[in-house]
């Protein structure tokens, strides 16, 4: 069910239900997979849990999305949580009481950092982004807090990040947990590839190279196009490159193509709702991020049985080594060199390919291993009992 903080907590549970509270900024973009990753994690056990968004209105998408066993959305817009946030600390204390909370799980800084302030719960902070506590005030708080406060991030790369800033935490206290994927699920919402490509507008026999992320210096498709003008005369016959996304960088990249004389084999195609239903379209994925904490597209290409090509750096070097091609960040040269290569794949390869993705999904990427991976965390044994 879904509903505010007022009475929060008091809706007829038995006092003796253990309770997982998750705590989450809100439910844009990426984030609401989020949250249904971790409440997905408590399915079996005798644990309930209760997911709260600090910003965002109600909505029943973001309740059925969230998987969880109760949905509160506390409305803040992104101004009214600035500051002290005291009353968002309020409003969190009414709703520890009445249930008996074990742990809170926390997406980002800011709902760690209220959590830890309106209750005695153990808190571990889950952290998407590089840079989290470079700040000095961040720090010292994370150390006011340190016996109750544990540290995940999304990739081994964000987790050496935080170790790297907070020296003296032990290791077993900042550690990795996986983003990961409802394989079936989504490959059940892929239509496939004549389909996905009616739905782009792309042509049905041409060799398509798909990237989708926001038009943005941290994507750096720029180093994409540079990459794809100098593979295309080693590329098939009518190749094109296809971006999916928008940005504020539309213009001089689509000036750069005119530039590099490939405006004709580049389509910048906007921003797509549910992006990830049509990378079936493409026949290989590329993405040219700058320091990647992560990269989910990189598993929605995986699940569509699409050839990887990433930076070698960031979280995206963890999913895609082994199964797909890495190139330096910004060697456009590097980058047209892995395009020439997989373009040269012969069915078998390529099935080979598809079928070593797929393990790699289900051996470290789907809910299954890393919920395997959570209950089997130091940090999670003194407070949860599987």
């Amino acid at each position: 069910m879904a509903g505010g903080p007022e009475g929060a907590g008091q809706r007829g549970h038995s006092p003796a239900q253990p309770w997982v509270l998750q705590f989450c900024h809100g439910y844009d973009g990426p984030f609401l997979d989020c949250a249904r990753q971790y409440a997905r994690l408590f399915a079996g056990t005798p644990y309930r849990v209760a997911t709260v968004y600090l910003t965002g209105e109600p909505s029943s998408e973001a309740e059925l999305g969230s998987a969880s066993d109760e949905v509160i959305f506390l409305g803040h817009s992104s101004r009214e949580v600035r500051g002290l946030k005291l009353a968002a600390i309020r409003e969190l204390r009414r709703i520890l009481r009445g249930r008996d909370f074990r742990l809170c799980i926390a997406h980002r800084f800011k709902p760690a950092y209220v959590a830890l302030l309106a209750g005695s719960l153990p808190v571990i902070a889950v952290h998407h982004a590089f840079d989290d506590y470079r700040r000095l005030s961040r720090r010292l708080f994370a150390a006011c807090f340190r016996r109750r406060l544990s540290l995940l991030g999304v990739s081994d790369s964000v987790r050496d990040d935080m170790r790297a800033c907070l020296p003296a935490w032990p290791a077993e206290r900042i550690e990795t947990l996986y983003n990961r994927i409802d394989v079936q699920a989504l490959q059940a919402t892929q239509p496939d590839r004549r389909t996905a490509r009616q739905a782009l507008g792309l042509p049905e026999g041409a060799w398509i190279v798909g990237n989708v992320g926001r038009l943005h210096p941290d994507k750096d498709q720029a180093t994409l196009l540079r990459g794809f003008a100098e593979a295309l005369p080693r590329l098939p016959a009518g190749s094109l490159l296809a971006i999916l996304g928008s940005g504020r960088l539309e213009a001089e990249l689509k000036a750069l193509a005119g530039t590099l004389g490939i405006d004709r084999q580049v389509r910048f195609l906007g921003q797509i709702p549910e992006a990830r239903r049509y990378f079936r379209a493409f026949d290989v994925f590329a993405l040219s991020s700058d320091h990647e904490p992560f990269g989910m597209v990189l598993l929605e290409a995986m699940a569509a049985g699409v050839p990887l090509i990433a930076t070698d750096c960031g979280g995206g070097r963890e999913v895609v080594e082994g199964v797909g091609r890495l190139f330096p960040l910004g060697d456009a040269a590097a980058l047209a060199a892995a395009l020439a290569q997989l373009a040269g794949l012969d069915e078998s390869a390529r099935d080979a390919c598809v079928q070593a993705m797929a393990r790699r999904l289900e051996e470290r990427f789907s809910d299954r291993a890393v919920a395997r991976r959570f209950w089997a965390l130091p940090m999670i044994a003194p407070f949860l009992a599987n």
